[in-house]
């Protein structure tokens, strides 16, 4: 059971840890979020089709996808701080390089290459794990909730961020302003090291020692593993690819709602202000979801949460799209999709935290993570395509529907149980 979240009992190194790793995720999901805002400004403007908008976001998310395991275990070896300070270079780079393009081609490198690589080095499975290795491992769930909520907040408020540089500055100044945003997050990586008091490249000491990684008292410690093993281990499991699959669902909702989501209200007739607004309750009600979820992730079996969140959003995208569109039926929507938005993280790292242990999370938690990251880049790029072929999202929503329905099923089997040393030990 859980105990009542007491920050005080984290200690010093974890609770700086804490702070600046959800800072992180606040600027970095925050200013992504709103990248769905500029579709319609730059198309328009540069003369491109939505299709090469959506496929420059869609590889961004795939890159993002297929370097974050690489990513993790250069996390795993050298500590987080350095990673996630080069993960910032290049989300600045990749911003200004957007706001700069004079093709579809340097577009695609901005948006899709360099933001996709800097996501990979100051996003969850990163940070999350540094934030696992420290913390006791019964405030492990709500740790990564509170985490997880403050980059879900950013959501919330980068929006008006986005939309007021938007109207002050165009497209290409507030590309350059939310630049400049970006790099706060070099700051926060060095306060990260600070946190784990080690200095850069020694996380793996602390970790060693962590209270995540001592044995229950009268045991014997784990066999160390190799990173080869834990992946061998982790991709001979039925779960670990059943957990997969099931984020699969979540990345192809998210980025192609995030993306397409403001010109499909704008085709249904409704104002430019309405999306803004939808986009920001998702991001505010975010931060309740992915609170509470890693608090009933501390509870309950985390893979049965993870059910009944996929099959309650594909509800709710049936009834969003079979009722009419008006502007309090997409409020409504922002509202409850806020609270499966970004709920199956916490559960989804919890899971691999409580089945493969904390030592090479930042590396499993990519390859899970990968998964859904390809969902993003077909929802992202497919949502561009099929509209320009068929001028309608009616098959993109669909699948949304069935990919959810189907992750539900495939979560519900999964064993929240410890792997040591290639046995299955059924954890307390």
């Amino acid at each position: 059971m859980q105990q009542p979240f007491n920050a005080a009992s984290l200690g010093r190194s974890a609770l700086i840890a804490l702070i600046c790793g959800s800072l992180i995720l606040l600027f970095s999901l925050g200013i992504r979020h709103g990248f769905g805002l500029f579709l319609k400004p730059i198309t328009v403007d540069q003369g491109w089709t939505r299709e090469s908008f959506a496929f420059a976001i869609a590889l961004q998310n795939l890159l993002w996808g297929i370097s974050q395991p690489f990513v993790g275990v250069l996390a795993d070896k050298y500590g987080s701080p350095r990673i996630v300070l080069a993960g910032t270079l290049l989300y600045a780079a990749g911003l200004w390089l957007m706001a700069s393009s004079a093709d579809e081609m340097s577009f695609i490198i901005g948006a899709g290459v360099l933001i996709g690589l800097g996501l990979a080095g100051t996003t969850f499975p990163v940070i999350l794990a540094t934030i696992s290795r420290l913390v006791p491992p019964q405030y492990q769930s709500i740790s990564m909730g509170i985490a997880t909520s403050v980059g879900s907040f950013g959501q919330f408020i980068m929006l008006p961020v986005s939309l007021g540089l938007l109207s002050w500055l165009d497209w290409q100044g507030a590309l350059i302003a939310l630049s400049m945003l970006a790099l706060l997050m070099a700051p926060l990586a060095y306060g990260l090291s600070y946190g784990l008091n080690y200095g850069l490249g020694s996380e793996m000491k602390l970790g060693a020692i962590s209270a995540t990684t001592a044995p229950p008292l009268g045991e014997a410690p784990p066999a160390e593993i190799s990173s080869l093993k834990a992946v061998k281990e982790a991709l001979a499991a039925r779960d670990f690819w059943l957990l997969s699959f099931g984020f699969f669902a979540c990345g192809f909702q998210v980025v192609f709602i995030a993306v397409h989501l403001p010109a499909f209200l704008a085709d249904e007739g409704l104002a430019p202000h309405v999306a803004t607004t939808v986009l920001a309750l998702i991001g505010l009600l975010n931060v309740f979801g992915t609170y509470y979820a890693g608090v009933w992730g501390g509870r309950y079996r985390k893979p049965m949460l993870l059910s009944w969140v996929y099959l309650l959003r594909g509800l709710l995208i049936a009834a969003f799209i079979l009722l009419p569109i008006t502007n309090y039926s997409a409020y409504t929507f922002g509202i409850l999709m806020g609270l499966f938005w970004l709920s199956t993280v916490p559960l989804t790292s919890g899971t691999v935290a409580a089945v493969w242990g904390v030592k090479h999370m930042s590396m499993l938690g990519g390859i899970v993570f990968f998964w859904h990251q390809l969902g993003s880049f077909i929802g992202g790029w497919l949502g561009g395509y099929l509209y320009d072929t068929t001028g309608s999202y009616d098959i993109v929503w669909l699948l949304a529907i069935g990919f959810s329905f189907l992750s539900a099923i495939l979560n519900w089997p999964i064993k929240e149980s410890l792997v040591q040393a290639g046995t299955r030990k059924v954890a307390p």
